[in-house]
């Protein structure tokens, strides 16, 4: 199955049209993304995974791989690093996301087949399909639902099921 974040912010799933934000300054072709630009990458990104906070709800039922967040988890964003575009735990050497966050926003990530086959720097890092904020403000190169339609997704995504990002 492909779910499909649309530039304009809508996003498909289920037959229905719902909301999702991406990347603060939109949307760019995958081959022209770059670490920091803010921008979500154009394509189909499998889902590889499914993170969660286990402090902040149940296994999310679904089909896909999952695993607990735990406090020291990171994802690697510094070009150049050996790690790079890749979990890490902290403190890490060089410069890591913090995936257990306060925000919210990574109780449910699922991680993206983005740039990680193998990761090249520096096209991009943690792209990843996770919550969005109450807001819906913008992310730094992710998609980000609500936790209802993030749930949804998730008991009906399949193992090699991908979300694709389009232009409208």
């Amino acid at each position: 199955m492909m779910f499909t974040a649309m530039s304009d912010g809508s996003f498909h799933l289920n037959g229905r049209a719902t909301r999702c934000a991406l990347g603060k300054t939109g949307v760019i072709d995958a081959g022209l993304k770059r670490e920091g630009d803010g921008k979500s990458p154009l394509g189909a990104w499998t889902i590889r995974r499914v993170l969660y906070r286990p402090d902040k709800g149940e296994r999310p039922k679904t089909q896909l791989p999952t695993r607990a967040l735990e406090r020291d988890d990171g994802w690697c964003d510094a070009p150049g690093d050996p790690a790079y575009n890749r979990a890490v735990k902290l403190p890490h050497p060089a410069s890591a996301e913090h995936m257990w966050r306060e925000d919210d926003v990574y109780d449910l990530v699922c991680i993206l087949a983005h740039n990680d086959d193998p990761p090249v720097s520096p096209l991009g890092s943690a792209i990843f399909l996770h919550l969005a904020k109450p807001d819906y403000s913008p992310t730094e190169g992710c998609i980000a639902l609500s936790r209802p339609d993030m749930l949804e997704l998730l008991s009906l995504a399949q193992i090699g099921d991908a979300v694709e990002i389009k232009q409208v």
